[in-house]
């Protein structure tokens, strides 16, 4: 592998602006930058869960979704580059089937938490959704194609699914929402 990076404080963002891929430079506030940093939290949180005891499929699982992660900051960080398709999208559909079959219909809503696995899904859930907004937000000149977004609002589904798998995993129950429990404590 050759040499990314030899300098790491480069003083070039003191002006309020971030380099691209290409050599350009945008604002920090820009929607493009703040799709990148949303994608990299996302990615960094995954970093959190997979420090926990996971199922290795599931550890798996999310390695190849952090590097696709880090592909699809290289999509947005580089004009006209595209790296998620429609191939990665189905790869998490199909993760989405396989890990909501043995989980059965919900009949509740549910609270994010349970087990600490099952809880760091769901902020990662939250964090899928952020991103995915941030990206939806890019003017379409900026970002014409469609993988990122779509790949994001698939991965949202396929971490409340996982959160769930975690919850069993952990042998925990998911955290049922009491819809009326504010007025049972009142009386």
């Amino acid at each position: 592998m050759s040499t990314r990076l030899s300098i790491i404080s480069t003083r070039t963002g003191d002006d309020g602006t971030t380099g691209l891929g290409d050599g350009s430079r945008l604002p920090k506030t820009a929607p493009l930058i703040h799709a990148l940093g949303d994608v990299d939290e996302l990615n960094s949180h995954i970093g959190v869960l997979r420090s926990m005891t996971l199922p290795e499929d599931v550890d798996t699982l999310l390695s190849d979704i952090q590097h696709d992660l880090f592909d699809m900051g290289a999509e947005l960080c580089i004009p006209g580059h595209q790296v998620i398709d429609s191939t990665h999208v189905e790869r998490l559909d199909q993760a989405i089937s396989h890990y909501n079959e043995p989980l059965g219909i919900l009949q509740e809503f549910i609270l994010p938490g349970g087990s600490p696995a099952a809880a760091q899904a769901h902020v990662l859930r939250c964090v899928a959704r952020r991103a995915e907004r941030s990206v939806v937000a890019v003017p379409a000149e900026t970002l014409p194609q469609d993988g990122p977004r779509l790949y994001l609002n698939r991965l949202s589904d396929l971490l409340f699914v996982l959160a769930r798998t975690l919850n069993r995993y952990a042998d925990r129950s998911d955290v049922l929402w009491e819809p009326k429990r504010n007025a049972q404590h009142k009386g």
